[in-house]
Formats: C-alpha cells, sequence, structure tokens
C-alpha cells in the first residue's frame, strides 16, 4: 500500500488504484476500550468523510466493517451506519475480512484499505467468513 500526492503518482506513471477523497477519526472519553450504543462517534466520522469527500451518502457502494464479532462493536457500528447512511443503509452491503485474516490490530487498517480497493476494482462483496447465525440487532 502506497499513499502519495494524486499528481506524483501520475507523474511517476504509477498504477491508480483509487483516490482516497476523505477520511476521518472520532473517539470519545466515554472508556478505554467500551463504546457507546448509539454509534455517535463512528457516524460523526462517517459524516465528515463523506463532507470531505462532496459524497452524498447514497453513492456508497459498499461498506467494510470493523465487524470485530463482539456484540458491542458490532451494535455500535451498525447504529452508526444505519446513522449516517439513512435508509440506503439497508441497500449497501457490509461485510468484514477479519473472519478471513483475524485482527491484526495496528496493521488492520492498511490491510482492510488494500483489500476494499481491489473489491471495488473487481466489482466484488468480500463474505464475512463462517457467518451464521445473524444478530437481529445487526440487520445490515
Amino acid at each position: 500500500l502506497v499513499l502519495e500526492e494524486y499528481e506524483h503518482a501520475r507523474a511517476r506513471g504509477a498504477h491508480i488504484y483509487c483516490e482516497i477523497g476523505g477520511y476521518a477519526t472520532f473517539g470519545n472519553a466515554y472508556h478505554m476500550t467500551g463504546l457507546t450504543g448509539e454509534g455517535l462517534e463512528m457516524s460523526r466520522a462517517i459524516d465528515s468523510t463523506l463532507d470531505q469527500a462532496r459524497l452524498d451518502p447514497t453513492r456508497i457502494d459498499y461498506v467494510n466493517a470493523h465487524g470485530s464479532g463482539t456484540r458491542q462493536n458490532d451494535r455500535h457500528e451498525t447504529a452508526a451506519v444505519k446513522r449516517s447512511l439513512g435508509a440506503h443503509a439497508y441497500d449497501t452491503p457490509m461485510s468484514s475480512i477479519k473472519s478471513m485474516v483475524g485482527h491484526s490490530l495496528g496493521a488492520i487498517g492498511a490491510i482492510e484499505v488494500a483489500a476494499c480497493v481491489l473489491a471495488l476494482q473487481h466489482q466484488v462483496v468480500p463474505p464475512t467468513a463462517n457467518y451464521e447465525v445473524p444478530d437481529p440487532e445487526c440487520d445490515l
């Protein structure tokens, strides 16, 4: 994964897989590892990213979930995506590659960016391996 200025990549003739139009990170002082149930911080990050990229939520084709498989995180993430994408959340494919590659902590962000870029390029939605019994509160 190489991140560089668009014009620099073009000038050196690099194959450009994607352009990152926006990003954001938010946190809270609720708990060191705990999350609030309404998904507010994650929703703010999604909204800020969409604003930076000048994208309407209905333009989102796929959501790569953090998907750690914990009830608390998965419900928080579901609430955040619903809050930010509205009704479009129900029409947007969502999966997590952690079910296949594990949670590699600090490296997982780069791994997931690479997987998402390739998934979009090949127009596939990566599966969530071993996902058998849906949580009714995680209905996306």
